[in-house]
């Protein structure tokens, strides 16, 4: 165990937050997430919500402010309304490094979720609680 790291952050998903480089991107999937839109690595984080996962990763990873959009979320299907994590969600992102979102269809969402240095499962059970995060870089202080 380690000082300041959430102890939802395991040895293995440390290893790949540090592992990855400015613009690669993490995939924080729900219970329900489809095999088709996973990186080639997968780690499974049964019984972790996404919520805590994501103020633990964020304590560490800085997001990708040289991008348009530091993390992307699934777009509602037909008449399905916005879901309400992910208030939550923002609320998180701005407490450690603020943010913009993209939004993603579905089946595009997935295509693009594919590329991922890796996808986490988690077991999160929120409709459309999928989220990927851009990493960014460590600026020094002056």
């Amino acid at each position: 165990m380690l000082k300041n790291i959430s102890p939802l952050v395991s040895p293995a998903l440390l290893n790949a937050l540090a592992s990855m480089g400015h613009g690669d991107e993490i995939t924080i999937a729900d219970a329900h997430y489809p095999r088709m839109g996973s990186a080639d690595t997968v780690l499974r984080m049964d019984g972790i919500k996404i919520p805590e996962l994501l103020d633990g990763i964020l304590r560490l990873l800085p997001l990708d402010h040289y991008h348009e959009w530091q993390y992307a979320l699934m777009k509602p299907v037909g008449g399905d309304e916005q879901p309400t994590i992910w208030q939550t969600y923002r609320a998180i992102i701005d407490e450690h490094d603020r943010g913009l979102p993209h939004h993603f269809e579905r089946f595009e969402f997935y295509e693009y979720a594919k590329q991922s240095f890796i996808t986490v499962i988690t077991g999160e059970t929120a409709q459309y609680g999928n989220i990927i995060l851009r990493k960014g870089i460590v600026r020094e202080s002056p």
